[in-house]
């Protein structure tokens, strides 16, 4: 007799032992995963729009820096930026270049997208890049 209660008695206690969740916790679990979401996506769309502003800015040194380097070797500065990617000769019959790969084109979604606004005057030897988007004019000098 002994044995058989003590039968009925594991099932009982087998149950016991076995844990889970309830609906009320995976509920908070969810609605605390659903907070960090909406906490993170807005900070998330930031960091985009700032890496587009420092592509810009970094495009826009590099474009400067290759502009002064063609006018330091040519004596006047380039009528247009395409000069930039390919091999020129000065007065001296030097030849050099070219100064970039490839021109960089602006980040998504800035004006112009086909590339950098270069505005130049070769009497003056003066120049300006510039680009626009998310909020931000990148200019250069």
């Amino acid at each position: 007799m002994n044995a058989h209660p003590t039968s009925l008695r594991e099932p009982i206690t087998r149950r016991r032992s076995q844990r889970g969740f309830t609906l009320i916790e995976l509920m908070i679990v969810v609605a605390i995963i659903g907070i960090l979401a909406a906490i993170a996506i807005p900070l998330y769309a930031n960091v985009q729009a700032r890496a587009r502003v420092a592509k810009g800015q970094a495009d826009g040194r590099a474009l400067t820096s290759a502009v002064s380097i063609y006018a330091a070797h040519m004596g006047f500065v380039p009528t247009a930026l395409a000069q930039l990617t390919g091999v020129v000769t000065n007065a001296q019959g030097q030849t050099a270049g070219p100064f970039m790969a490839s021109l960089p084109t602006t980040p998504s979604g800035w004006t112009p997208s086909t590339g950098y606004v270069y505005a130049y005057s070769t009497a003056a030897g003066t120049f300006q890049l510039s680009a626009t988007g998310d909020g931000a004019t990148v200019s250069f000098p």
